[in-house]
C-alpha cells in the first residue's frame, strides 16, 4: 500500500525557538507522527507536504498555498493564534477549501487541531466563538465519551490502561466550537469547553488540544504570552505548574494514523 498523501495546511508560524528547531508546523507534525509511527519509518505511511495558507505560500517558497484536491488523500489544519470565527480573507478562503474537501467525491479525510478543529466546524455550519470561561492552557485532562475512549484507546488497552476514561493534552485556547456539527459524534469535553473534539466516521477527526506540543513548545508560548500581557500571572503560573510531556499526544497521533489508514 503506498503512503498516504497528507497536506498540512499551516495556519500560523510557530513561536521563534520552535520555528528554528522544526522549520514550521510541517516539521512539528512530522516530529509528532514520526514518534507515533515508530518503529516503522514515517515515510512508509505518510507523505507530508506543507502549505502556507496565511501568506498565500510566501513563507514556504516552491510549495503552493493550497494543494490540488486531486493530489491529496487527506488534509490536516493546524492550530493558530488567529480566531477561526474572524472574516479575514485568508480564513474565509480556508473555510471554503475545507468545505470543498469535505464535499469531494474521492472522500478526502480531514484532521483538525485546535484552530483547525474550529475551522472544520465552521465549514460544516457550526458556530465558533470566544468562551466566557477563559483560557485552557498547558496539560489538561478531558473527559472521554464512550466513542472517544474507543477511538483513542480501543486498540491500545495495554498501553493506555483498560479503565481510562480521560485524555490529557496540551491546550492553548479560549475560543471553542459552540455545538456539534450535523453528523458528528463528540469525543471529549471539559467543564470549560464542552466540545473537545469530534468524529465523522471515515471523513473527519478533530481535537481542541495540541497533541503536537512538547513541554518546550508550551513553555515558550507561555513565556511569550505573559511577556506580551496576554496571560495574567495566575494563568501563567498555573500553566507552568501543569506543563510537561506527561500527556497523550503521541497516543492521539496514533489514533489519527489509524483513522487515516482506514478504508
Amino acid at each position: 500500500m503506498p503512503p498516504l498523501r497528507l497536506a498540512v495546511l499551516e495556519a500560523d508560524t510557530p513561536v521563534p525557538r520552535t520555528d528554528q528547531t522544526y522549520h514550521g508546523y510541517l516539521g512539528v507534525f512530522r516530529h509528532l507522527f514520526s514518534r507515533a509511527a515508530a518503529p516503522a519509518p514515517l515515510d512508509d505511511l505518510l507523505v507530508l507536504t506543507g502549505h502556507d495558507v496565511v501568506c498565500d505560500g510566501r513563507l514556504r517558497p516552491g510549495s503552493p498555498a493550497y494543494p490540488s484536491l486531486d493530489d491529496v488523500d487527506a488534509l490536516l489544519i493546524t492550530g493558530s493564534k488567529h480566531n477561526a470565527f474572524d472574516d479575514d480573507a485568508w480564513i474565509l478562503r480556508l473555510v471554503a477549501f475545507v468545505r470543498a474537501a469535505l464535499e469531494h467525491p474521492r472522500g478526502i479525510k480531514v484532521v483538525g487541531i485546535c484552530f483547525g478543529h474550529q475551522v472544520i466546524a465552521r465549514a460544516l455550519g457550526t458556530p465558533v466563538g470566544r468562551s466566557d470561561r477563559g483560557w485552557e492552557v498547558s496539560v489538561t485532562e478531558t473527559r472521554l465519551t464512550p466513542l472517544g475512549r474507543s477511538v483513542f484507546f480501543g486498540s491500545s488497552a495495554a498501553e493506555a490502561g483498560a479503565d481510562r476514561d480521560t485524555l490529557s493534552l496540551q491546550q492553548m485556547h479560549r475560543d471553542q466550537v459552540l455545538g456539534l456539527p450535523e453528523g458528528a459524534q463528540l469525543l471529549a469535553s471539559t467543564d470549560v469547553c464542552p466540545n473537545h473534539g469530534f468524529l465523522i466516521p471515515g471523513r473527519v477527526i478533530t481535537v481542541q488540544g495540541h497533541p503536537e506540543f512538547t513541554a518546550d513548545i508550551m513553555r515558550e508560548i507561555l513565556d511569550l504570552r505573559r511577556g506580551k500581557g496576554i496571560f495574567p500571572d495566575d494563568v501563567y503560573d498555573d500553566g507552568i505548574q501543569r506543563n510537561g510531556d506527561h500527556h497523550d499526544g503521541v497516543l492521539v497521533a496514533k489514533a489519527m494514523l489509524r483513522f487515516l489508514q482506514q478504508s
